[in-house]
Parts: C-alpha cells; sequence; structure tokens
C-alpha cells in the first residue's frame, strides 16, 4: 500500500508516521496507569491505532477543536481513556506531559473514564452502551443545524450485547441518520474473559439485520483502516466497521489477556513492557509534577452554544375552559416549533417520542406538516430515546423529550444522569405523575419523581399547578440552556384563580423558577402543595374558611429549588402541611424540611404524602386510601390546630 493517504480537508496521513506514534502511544498508556497505578491498559492498547487512524482521518483539528464544522468522534467505551489522552496528547489536543503526570489524579481534568471537558473529546462516558445513542444525537444536530459533518462512533465489542445498542442500530435505519460510522474494537475479551463465553453476540449479522453496512478491517493496520473509515464516509449510509484487534496488543506478555483489561502494570511487568516497546522509562518528571499537584474540584469547562427561542405571547385560559396540562403543553409546543423550526436565527426545537406520542401530547407537533421533519419517534426505546436528545441537546438544539414518568425518568435515570454530566440541555416532560394516573396502577404510578431529580445536580424540575403555569413554564426551559423536567398528572385540572375568580398565572403573571406563589392567605396554618395537588389544597382552604378557620395555601411549582422566604414565613405563622401526590419520605416535605434544618428553626412539620405502593383505582378512591384527600387534610389541619 501507499506510504500515506489523503483525507481531504488538506489533510495527509502518513502512515509510517502512525506507526511510530503507536509505539509512543503505546509507552504513554503503561507509563500514565503505571504512575497512577490504575486504570486500564489493555483495551487502550487494542484501541489505540483506531483512535491514531481516526483523530489523523477525520476532520478534527487540534488547533480548533470545537470548530462547529469538526467531524464528532464519540468513544463510548470510556474505560479506554489511556488510549484516547495519549493520541490526544501526540497530536496536540491537550498537554502530554500534562495527562501523563495527571492522569486519574484527584482534581485533575485527565479522569478515568473519558470526559467531555477535554478538547477532542464529544461525550463523557463510562456506562457502556450509550455512545451511538449519543453519536446519533449530534448526527442529527448536524441535519437541523444544516452543518454538514460526519460522527464515529469508536465502541467495544462486548458492550454490543447491551439493548440500547440495538435501539440506537434501529433508530439509525429509521430515520436514515447516514453521516454515521461505527468503529468496534473486536478484541474479543472483556473483563471477565472471553465475549463468545461471557455473552455470545453475532454483530456482524445484527447490524446487517437492521440494515446497516458492515465491513471488517485488521484493527491495527493504519493504511486498511483509512481505507475502510474513507470508504464509509462516503457511502452514505450507517456503516460498522468491525475491527479485529488483540488486548495489549505490542506487548507479547499482555496480548490476548483479560487480565490487563483493567490492571496497571507491576514494575517489573512495566520494565520489561518497555524493553520491548523501545521506550525510555520517563516517570520521574512526571511522578515528581503528580506530587506538586495541588488538588481542586476541576471546573466542567464545556463548550455551551448559544440559544436563540423566540417563546412568542403565552396563551391564557379562563376557569371553565376545557384544558388540562397535557393540552397546555402540547399547545405550547406546538407554538414553539412554528416560531423556530426553520426560521433563521432561531434555535431549532425537537421533540421525541417513545410511543406515547397522543398520550403525552408530542403527537400534536408531529401532525404539524413544517415540524415533522424535527419529530422524531423512537418507539418502545427510552434509554435510547434520552440519550440521543441529550446529546442533540448540547449541541445547539432545543429537545424536548415526553413520557410518563416511570419511564422518562424512572427507566433512564442512568441516561439522565450522564446528560446531567454531559451538561446538557434536555427539556423532560414527565406525564402521568403520582396516583393521578389511577387505574393503570402501581407499576405506572410514578411517586419518585423529586427523590430521583434531586439525586442529580443540574437537573431543575417544574410542577405547574394549572394550564396557564404550564405554558409559561414551557416557554420559560426553552429559552435556557441547562436540564429542565416539567412534571404534570393525568387527569384534568381547574384553571387556579384568585379571590374575584381570576385567573392566578393569567396574564400579567410571568414564571420565575424557585419562585413560591401565594394562593390564599390566612394566619391559623400553610399549606405547601404544587401540581395536581394544589387546587386540592384550595378546596380544604375552602372547607376549613366555612368554619372560621383561615390558612394560607402557598404553591411550590419548584420543589427541587423553592425560594426560601416564603417557607420560613411560613414556620413564624405555625403549623406547616407539605401536601403532595409522592412518597412522603423523599418528596417536597424533605425539601422544606431541610431549609429549616439549615435554618435550626423547629416547626411543626406534617409531611403528607404517598406512604405505600397504591392498588389500581380511580385517583380520588387512592387519595381517600392514602389519607389525601381535600377533607383528610382538612380533618388535620383541624386536629392539630384544635
Amino acid at each position: 500500500m501507499d506510504s500515506s493517504c489523503s483525507a481531504g480537508w488538506g489533510k495527509d496521513v502518513d502512515f509510517s508516521r502512525l506507526r511510530e506514534l503507536a509505539r509512543l502511544c503505546r509507552g504513554d498508556i503503561l507509563t500514565m496507569t503505571n504512575i497512577a497505578g490504575s486504570g486500564h491498559p489493555g483495551g487502550s492498547m487494542s484501541s489505540l491505532d483506531i483512535y491514531l487512524t481516526l483523530f489523523s482521518v477525520a476532520n478534527v483539528d487540534p488547533k480548533n477543536p470545537y470548530d462547529p464544522a469538526r467531524d464528532r468522534i464519540v468513544v463510548s467505551h470510556g474505560h479506554t481513556s489511556p488510549g484516547v489522552y495519549s493520541v490526544l496528547g501526540r497530536l496536540g489536543f491537550i498537554s502530554k506531559e500534562e495527562v501523563l503526570s495527571l492522569f486519574r489524579r484527584g482534581g485533575s481534568p485527565y479522569e478515568g473514564h473519558v470526559e467531555r471537558s477535554i478538547p477532542g473529546v464529544e461525550w463523557t462516558t463510562g456506562n457502556l452502551g450509550q455512545g451511538l445513542s449519543a453519536g446519533c444525537g449530534f448526527a442529527l444536530a448536524s441535519r437541523l443545524l444544516g452543518i454538514p459533518y460526519h460522527v464515529f462512533v469508536v465502541m467495544s465489542d462486548a458492550e454490543q450485547a447491551k439493548g440500547q445498542v440495538a435501539e440506537a442500530r434501529r433508530f439509525a435505519i429509521k430515520h436514515e441518520i447516514n453521516n454515521i460510522t461505527v468503529i468496534i474494537d473486536y478484541n474479543e475479551i472483556q473483563i471477565s474473559g472471553s465475549v463468545h463465553d461471557v455473552m455470545p453476540v453475532n454483530i456482524a449479522a445484527n447490524y446487517a439485520s437492521d440494515g446497516w453496512k458492515v465491513m471488517e478491517v485488521d484493527g491495527h493496520d493504519h493504511e486498511a483502516l483509512c481505507k475502510a473509515i474513507l470508504e464509509a464516509r462516503d457511502l452514505h449510509s450507517p456503516v460498522v466497521i468491525i475491527a479485529k484487534t488483540t488486548i495489549g496488543k505490542g506487548v507479547s506478555f499482555m496480548e490476548g489477556k483479560e487480565e490487563y483489561h483493567g490492571r496497571a502494570l507491576n514494575e517489573d511487568e512495566f520494565q520489561k513492557a518497555l524493553k520491548e516497546l523501545d521506550v525510555s522509562d520517563y516517570r520521574n518528571g512526571y511522578r515528581k509534577k503528580r506530587e506538586e499537584f495541588v488538588p481542586e474540584m476541576p471546573e466542567a469547562e464545556v463548550p455551551i452554544p448559544s440559544i436563540n427561542v423566540d417563546v412568542g405571547t403565552p396563551f391564557s385560559y379562563r376557569p371553565g375552559d376545557k384544558i388540562d396540562n397535557r393540552a397546555a403543553f402540547g399547545k405550547a409546543l406546538v407554538d414553539l416549533g412554528k416560531r423556530n423550526c426553520g426560521k433563521k436565527g432561531h434555535t431549532p426545537i425537537a421533540v421525541f417520542d417513545c410511543d406515547l406520542a397522543d398520550s403525552v401530547r408530542t403527537g400534536w407537533f408531529s401532525r404539524e406538516k413544517d415540524l415533522a421533519p424535527y419529530f422524531f419517534e423512537a418507539g418502545v426505546a427510552e434509554h435510547n430515546a434520552a440519550t440521543v436528545a441529550g446529546s442533540l441537546s448540547s449541541q445547539g438544539v432545543v429537545a424536548f423529550f415526553g413520557d410518563f414518568g416511570v419511564f422518562g425518568i424512572d427507566e433512564v435515570y442512568n441516561q439522565q444522569r450522564l446528560n446531567d454530566i454531559n451538561h446538557a440541555n434536555i427539556k423532560l416532560i414527565l406525564t402521568h405523575l403520582g396516583l393521578d394516573v389511577g387505574q393503570d396502577g402501581k407499576t405506572h404510578h410514578c411517586i419518585d419523581y423529586i427523590g430521583l431529580l434531586r439525586n442529580l445536580f443540574g437537573f431543575r424540575l417544574i410542577l405547574p399547578a394549572d394550564a396557564n403555569q404550564m405554558d409559561r413554564a414551557v416557554r420559560y426551559v426553552s429559552e435556557r440552556y441547562g436540564n429542565y423536567a416539567i412534571g404534570m398528572g393525568r387527569s384534568s385540572q381547574p384553571i387556579i384563580t384568585d379571590l374575584e375568580g381570576e385567573p392566578l398565572f393569567g396574564e400579567g403573571y410571568s414564571f420565575k423558577y424557585g419562585a413560591i406563589d401565594l394562593v390564599r392567605e390566612g394566619g391559623a396554618a400553610t399549606i405547601i402543595s404544587y401540581g395536581q395537588m394544589l387546587h386540592r389544597a384550595v378546596l380544604a382552604w375552602e372547607a376549613l374558611k366555612k368554619e372560621g378557620i383561615e390558612v394560607t395555601v402557598l404553591n411550590c411549582s419548584s420543589p427541587l429549588h423553592p425560594e426560601e422566604g416564603p417557607l420560613l414565613e411560613a414556620a413564624e405563622r405555625g403549623p406547616v402541611f407539605v401536601y403532595e401526590d409522592h412518597n412522603a419520605f423523599t418528596g417536597l416535605g424533605c425539601v422544606v424540611g431541610g431549609v429549616y434544618l439549615k435554618h435550626r428553626i423547629s416547626v411543626n412539620l406534617h409531611c403528607l404524602g404517598v406512604s405505600t405502593y397504591a392498588p389500581s383505582g380511580e385517583p380520588e378512591i387512592l387519595y381517600q386510601l392514602q389519607g389525601l384527600a381535600p377533607e383528610q387534610l382538612a380533618e388535620r389541619i383541624r386536629e392539630e390546630i384544635g
């Protein structure tokens, strides 16, 4: 073969140089893992030639690593970070000296799994099986933004057994994602032994049966890899390149041995390996730099795209209007789509559904002719949809992912956690929350949405009380970068009004995240609620008022980050009753209690919520069984205040 080839973009690939770099990078892999005392050298060495060739062939530039027109390279098996970092260091994306010194050092950016904050790394990975989904999201961003680039996803062979990979394969074919190429490091070894023993997978047949073009190549032959990558890029079809490799390639005693999957070499092994590679032992200077490094919490600096969304004018609804929160969301979403999709200078809106379009009201968006290209049906494949939406949203597209609560957060918690770690911009729409789901039964009663999202440091949660607040919340999150969840029940609820019968969240109201709204006023006690329970709290207030008992009702629509002032005032007023359709042990009651504990305030706090899994039945019966009916709330308050 020729000693070089042209990859386009003015790049010529010199194979003799790649062979020399491969030798040096293998030394870097062994050095950084030895200095750190941990890491994954075996797989890094089998994937190394793929990384070297790919970063040399693809349209990526170490001098401009965040060029919007760059190709995206996603490394799905993030534990091969020593291989990735060695290549990025030798090619000038990062400092070779820093990564050799500080790999896996507390406070350093060079973590044990690849991190998006490192130039050249597009997506933080670690949990296997999510890289192809992330790649699909990047590829869709190319389409929606009109920026032609190619997406390459490098994966391990073992992770092909994961169901999410199959979901992503089918998604790519259904939505004609033709600017994506997968390269699989097929070394046939995983941490527990042979892939054929641990969990056999017919990789080539699986991809082919789903409609992918399949190539096979020697994964240590730079010329063959280069040829396959360039051919795949020009095929205008999803392509998988199965690259046959050897774990521990380049060091005889490491080759083919699973024990080196996740173990750094000891001193004797290290010296023997360096001798085989003809690489010098240059650890001393790097060890000194590592010892002198002062650990600090690193700032996760990732590229944040600008967002320009025309939020339009909110729709306002009157008492008696036949409108529920799901419908208000659907109408607002269509309005946002029409104002922004395909409009020059505006950020496009993308919508994802998992076979529930009519139930969650994303179907209204899909049926608009001009918006249909921005709607992506994923079928019953929530894990893939959550990751695709997350990675797409990180590229300058506002991504709405609508689903039932038990699927959109409970089932895909890990995917949402990685979206959070990756600083995505997903707008998670959770419908059918709480016991309000009713007759679908306990498997569908999502009663842990606050507790789960409290664990994710970057997510924000909004639980609107009626259609007016819902409309304004949807518009609010669309123009702000970051991960937001908006939740609602299944049933219709009335428009919340003031004492004069005017909509409380209608004309003149602007949603502000964290704000607590005064709904009713009274001095005997305070009810704090949100979402589908707020109108029930008002019913309890009305019953008590007829008896001459006046209490305050507060709407806490942002339960993860409520403003503290109204909560502190409530403690001075008297007993506080948190009233919610959520697990009583992990919901708003815990948040409110935490505020009082923080300020060392002694308060008579009552957390009224779901205390156990409820049976199937009409919502009002289920609330009654759990002690959450409005009349039961009123009775609890009567008993407490005497």
